[in-house]
């Protein structure tokens, strides 16, 4: 199975190290990814993806970045990978969809429809005409960072949300606590703007 995040690791790496230290940390990264990959069991079909494609690579990433560079280059390495990379991505796609006409309700109803019915998260949510709310009280990304013994990592993840909903047009979001962060829940508030 081809994993898209690796390509855009290794040029991250590539360019934060340079070709020969960022080359050794990605071949150490895709080891690592596949240990852990190996070593993930009891997992539906839909959440064996999104580990393979989405949190195993950073996980690995950030595993790897550990085992070579001081615990604070490593936490500044990663930061800077996850929001100037994946959220900056992100947010400029969120701001692509919101040229589309209705914006805001297609996407309420998709987010609510996904949310519903996948096994990455437990939920529950409240949908009304001018906003919609979601708890999450257990979530893949950050069962994935517990069970990969890097639970601080998960914080990194709720950043992302943060820079991918945050200053946008169309969608106002909130957040005041969430699962990376230690509390029992993350609680996301969507509103029309």
């Amino acid at each position: 199975m081809r994993i898209r995040q690796q390509k855009q690791i290794g040029m991250f790496l590539a360019e934060s190290f340079g070709g020969d230290r960022g080359g050794a940390l990605f071949a150490r990264q895709e080891e690592i990814l596949q240990e852990i990959i190996r070593n993930t069991q009891n997992r539906s079909k839909n959440q064996r993806k999104t580990l393979v494609q989405t949190i195993l690579p950073r996980i690995a990433l950030y595993k790897a970045m550990q085992e070579s560079l001081p615990e604070a280059e490593t936490h500044a390495q990663m930061r800077r990978y996850m929001l100037e990379r994946v959220a900056a991505q992100k947010h400029a796609e969120m701001m692509r969809m919101e040229a589309i006409p209705g914006f805001y309700a297609l996407y309420s109803r998709i987010f609510m429809r996904v949310v519903r019915s996948s096994d990455l998260w437990e939920s529950e949510q409240e949908h009304g005409t001018n906003g919609f709310s979601v708890t999450m009280k257990k979530c893949l990304w950050h069962t994935a960072c517990v069970e990969n013994g890097c639970a601080e990592l998960c914080r990194l993840f709720c950043d992302v949300d943060d820079v991918t909903y945050g200053g946008l047009c169309k969608l106002g979001f909130a957040r005041t606590k969430t699962l990376g962060y230690g509390a029992d829940c993350c609680d996301f508030r969507f509103c029309r703007k």
